[in-house]
């Protein structure tokens, strides 16, 4: 089966090595931030596109440490 379009706190937790508790905190916020842009938000889930444009930084700078 493909991957939602949604990422859930569960999913979060384990790519991110953090505990769910975190994650239902991470995703709170993102949606608070969405909700404030006007989109409409799932509770206890992300968008996986947010969510990816949110740690697309942290990946970079773990790839610039590496070289």
């Amino acid at each position: 089966m493909d991957k939602s379009i949604f990422i859930r706190a569960d999913e979060l937790a384990v790519e991110l090595d953090v505990s769910k508790a975190l994650a239902y905190k991470m995703i709170n916020q993102w949606n608070e931030e969405l909700k404030a842009k006007g989109y409409t938000t799932v509770g206890g889930r992300v968008s996986r596109q947010y969510y990816y444009e949110k740690i697309y930084g942290a990946e970079k700078e773990k790839a610039d440490a590496r070289v």
